[in-house]
């Protein structure tokens, strides 16, 4: 089991959804991992002040989309940065194609309303 520790509170939070290329698939696993450590990491440890990665495989489940990439964001402008980078590297629609972008703000609706959130 993995925790994940905030280092900050984020404002919204993104839900990339996003499905792997016949290239990305056509690397070994060591490979996959190796770009990974190589292209990815650097990207994330630069921009980690304001904003934070979880992955999530849906493709058991999903032939539109293979994996989510859920990324909490401390105000835009870090988002942004981030963005604009990862469109420079080959993940961004080389090695994964971004299908579509969905972008909110956790318990929106209590906070408007000055209301306690619903949980389970």
């Amino acid at each position: 089991m993995t925790t994940t520790t905030r280092k900050f509170e984020p404002a919204f939070t993104v839900f990339m959804l996003v499905k792997t290329t016949p290239e990305w698939l056509g690397f070994s696993v060591d490979r996959r991992h190796e770009l990974g450590r190589t292209l990815l990491t650097p990207v994330l440890k630069k921009h980690e002040a304001g904003v934070s990665l979880r992955f999530f495989d849906v493709e058991f489940y999903s032939a539109r989309v293979t994996d989510i990439w859920m990324w909490d964001a401390k105000d835009h402008r870090s988002y942004q940065l981030l963005v604009e980078e990862l469109r420079e590297s080959p993940f961004w629609d080389r090695y994964f194609d971004i299908v579509e972008i969905l972008t909110g703000v956790e318990d929106a609706y209590a906070k408007n309303y000055e209301r306690e959130a619903l949980t389970a």
